[in-house]
């Protein structure tokens, strides 16, 4: 039984199981925003953690796609998605609860939110690397864009609504009550996909005699020949170091340089993402518009230089550099991810789309515990202010990147590898 039978739609509007896929992601996505303010706001206001100690904690929510990226999407093409993501959410409810609890105890540590953040990262392999599989198994190769561009709008909303959320609940009752936001969040996520009915089609058998590091070799070799796919993956590992590099220090800049309480850090940073829902909701139209390897110049354009504003951010009106440059910044990064998703699901051939996956978010993904603890490292010797320049300047200049592959002589990318 296919999941996308032909009494659906073109349009996503009657997909039931879509939409449960939708919302469970749109409720787990603003839950992890409150978590992405609220971990450091706790790091910082409950336990007076230093600089490097907090964006250790980013770093260590990113590790395991460089510890076990590869593996893991090895693993996921063996195995059905949908009940490994359900697997993964109910890992993470219990881990995120685990802090509330031992803050009521009076057991609270920062060794506690590492091993936290660390866990959590490990089932968001899992979890990513099945969902990017998952969907173009639920609809159909042209419904794929309009799905991603559906999906991508409500996690930058997510953005918007998480962070200020966290810094709302913050304020009123504490960082780590913001917490318990994301445990329920993994459970609403669960439910919903735990209700899909849609049937995944059987996955392919492995090669006969074919170990797990073989078909590792063969995703991370398809990725490596394909002109698109590495020149796409090199640029989001260099873009990622400057982007989250400066966002794992942002919130002891605001609180500690700038000034500013708490519940205004939260808010501030869920408004630099209202960038990030217009540019998820106009992906789909520019690339149809300029070509979808225009779009992807025009995106890696609109993520760089901007960024530069965001260490101008002071007291007062200042702010009003961090809005601009964030807002920016981010509705360059949500039309560089619609089109960038939605051409790597479309393209890779199914049998290897874990494997493909996984291969480039090993680079993508991989380099931002470096881009966390260099920041790190820099603010606690100079200051996050010194810290958010040089990040912010490598950023900038990451875009000349994309220029290096064919997507500078084409407006459309290809439908199918050569």
């Amino acid at each position: 039984m296919t999941s996308a039978p032909a009494t659906v739609p073109a349009g996503l509007r009657g997909h039931r199981d879509f939409r449960l896929l939708w919302t469970g992601q749109a409720v787990s996505a603003v839950g992890s925003n409150v978590t992405a303010v609220a971990l450091p706001l706790v790091a910082v206001a409950v336990l007076d953690a230093g600089t490097f100690a907090v964006a250790v904690l980013t770093a260590a929510a990113w590790l395991p796609w460089l510890l076990v990226g590869l593996p893991v999407g090895a693993w996921v093409d063996r195995l059905p998605h949908r009940p490994v993501m359900i697997i993964c959410d109910l890992v993470s409810l219990l881990l995120f609860l685990s802090i509330p609890v031992a803050a009521v105890a009076g057991l609270l540590t920062v060794g506690q939110l590492l091993a936290v953040a660390l866990g959590g990262g490990l089932a968001r392999v899992f979890f990513e690397t099945a969902d990017q599989a998952y969907l173009p198994t639920l609809l159909r190769p042209e419904q794929v864009p309009a799905g991603n561009a559906r999906i991508q709008a409500t996690q930058t909303a997510s953005y918007v609504v998480g962070p200020g959320l966290a810094g709302v609940i913050a304020q009123a009752a504490g960082a780590v009550t913001a917490l318990l936001v994301d445990a329920v969040s993994f459970l609403i996520s669960a439910v919903c996909l735990w209700r899909i009915r849609a049937v995944e089609p059987a996955r392919p058998p492995a090669r006969t005699g074919a170990s797990l590091r073989q078909e590792i070799a063969v995703g991370v070799r398809f990725v490596a020949r394909d002109p698109y796919l590495r020149v796409l993956a090199v640029f989001g590992a260099a873009s990622n170091i400057g982007l989250v590099g400066y966002q794992a220090v942002l919130v002891v800049f605001l609180v500690r340089t700038v000034g500013l309480p708490p519940g205004q850090v939260g808010v501030l940073i869920g408004l630099t993402s209202l960038g990030g829902v217009l540019g998820a909701t106009i992906a789909t139209a520019v690339a149809r518009r300029v070509g979808t390897a225009r779009a992807l110049l025009l995106a890696g354009a609109g993520t760089g230089p901007p960024a530069l504003l965001v260490p101008l951010t002071g007291a007062g009106p200042r702010v009003a550099w961090l809005l601009l440059g964030g807002v920016v910044v981010s509705l360059a990064v949500a039309v560089g991810n619609v089109v960038k998703g939605s051409f790597r699901q479309t393209y890779t051939p199914p049998a290897l789309l874990g494997r493909v996956t996984v291969s480039m978010h090993l680079l993508n993904y991989g380099t931002i515990p470096l881009g966390a603890v260099a920041a790190g490292a820099i603010g606690g010797a100079w200051g996050p202010g010194r810290a958010i320049w040089m990040l912010t300047g490598w950023l900038a200049v990451t875009p000349l990147i994309l220029l290096l592959g064919p997507l500078r002589r084409r407006r459309e990318l290809p439908l199918r590898p050569a």
